[in-house]
């Protein structure tokens, strides 16, 4: 893929930082061939104009959207203004046509700042893909345009807090009534609730027909009988808001079906197998934005009359997180690039994409409030944010238990 991006706006700045109110141009031409592990020039590009954005716009604000657990909406109309918030959407649909490996840049860079703020290009994707995988025309013409204007967000609802890992047994069942489905139950852990507008909702239509008897829908915000749980305590993303949504008795569409009754499990699944992709990026992110504040420590702390960095044990550690998040990034650029192929070998890569960036992750900022001492402990320096929000990327869009157990199916089926 051929990525051009252009800095031209109507203020004339060269830095999208300086233009809060310009959109960044992406024209793209598509080339599935591409695999290689050091980004194009166009991708490169791309990733300073979103560090320019995280670094102006975003960084200042992190540990206030962390300690007040408020959504970041001057975050996310700073992204709307550049169209980094749902780099993904098609171009015949009002987006930008963003390839896998743009949008984990974005992601990424997003992250290294503010990994609550992450969410926003992470989420625009986990919920509007099922409708790029199996909706209709009509789906799309109707709910990808608001999205990619940032008119409107979208939210996944999958998981259930009875159910956990295993979606399939999941409780919430929608009836058919006349054209209409009557949807009732509840989901958990569901991310951007109450500030999505929109919900792709995974129900059970034929209780008897196990995974093949799960559909997808299209719900929304205000329809009458949506409601929301409390916002949950979490340990981080805390401007992300995660809370319960609840159905009861849902008049949902027709039309608003995602693909054909029964086949909503395999297109959750499916989304996953590239949206899996997204939280190994956010990982990358939270990881280099702690590796940073430990070297930029590591240089000016001093310890009996030396800079902390001259010390060997504290070069040794610094040397090793480095290792592994640039073996974290290969491995992430390379699932992205078999995403945006669709590779057969996709669901091995994306699960391994996320279970090893988030690991790394979360040894990376462990070793980053090493680095800091006392002082990483505390809310005055970011480390100790990172390595709270870090935890979550080996959580959620599934356990890094169940991508391992993705990835051994892949290789036993092999």
């Amino acid at each position: 893929m051929s990525l051009v991006v252009s800095l031209a706006s109507p203020g004339g700045a060269d830095r999208l930082g300086d233009v809060p109110e310009g959109r960044i141009a992406v024209a793209l031409t598509h080339n599935p061939g591409f695999d290689a592990f050091d980004l194009s020039e166009e991708h490169r590009e791309l990733r300073e104009v979103v560090r320019g954005l995280a670094e102006d716009k975003i960084a200042p604000r992190a540990a206030e959207i962390d300690e007040t657990g408020e959504f970041p909406y001057d975050i996310y109309d700073a992204l709307v203004s550049s169209g980094f918030h749902a780099l993904h959407i098609p171009e015949e649909y009002g987006g930008q046509g963003g390839d896998a490996r743009a949008v984990c840049l974005v992601i990424e860079e997003v992250a290294r700042a503010c990994a609550s703020s992450a969410l926003i290009p992470a989420g625009s994707k986990l919920g509007t893909l099922p409708l790029m995988i199996a909706g209709d025309d009509d789906l799309l013409r109707r709910y990808l345009p608001p999205v990619a204007s940032g008119e409107a967000m979208f939210a996944y609802c999958l998981s259930e807090r009875e159910s956990g890992s295993d979606s399939a047994a999941m409780k919430a069942r929608a009836v058919r009534d006349g054209d209409d489905w009557i949807l009732n139950g509840q989901k958990s852990w569901i991310s951007g609730a109450g500030v999505a507008h929109y919900y792709t909702v995974l129900a059970k239509t034929d209780p008897d027909a196990g995974a093949k008897g799960i559909s997808a829908f299209v719900v929304h915000r205000d329809d009458e009988g949506v409601s929301f749980g409390a916002p949950e305590r979490k340990l981080g993303i805390h401007g992300s808001p995660t809370r319960e949504v609840l159905f009861d008795n849902v008049r949902i569409p027709g039309d608003r079906i995602v693909g054909e009754p029964g086949t909503g499990f395999r297109t959750a699944m499916t989304t996953l197998d590239h949206t899996r992709i997204t939280i190994g990026a956010q990982a990358l992110g939270i990881a280099q934005g702690a590796l940073d504040a430990a070297v930029a420590y590591a240089k000016e702390r001093e310890q009996f009359g030396k800079p902390l960095g001259s010390f060997q044990g504290i070069q040794f550690m610094l040397a090793d997180m480095a290792m592994k998040l640039e073996a974290a990034r290969s491995l992430v650029y390379r699932a992205a690039a078999k995403s945006e192929r669709g590779d057969a070998d996709l669901s091995f890569f994306g699960a391994a994409a996320k279970a090893y960036a988030s690991d790394v992750a979360m040894e990376i900022t462990i070793d980053a409030v090493q680095v800091f001492g006392g002082n990483g402990y505390t809310r005055d320096y970011p480390v100790e944010r990172f390595m709270r929000d870090a935890k979550i990327t080996q959580i959620y869009e599934g356990t890094n238990e169940i991508q391992r157990l993705v990835m051994a199916r892949s290789l036993l089926r092999g």
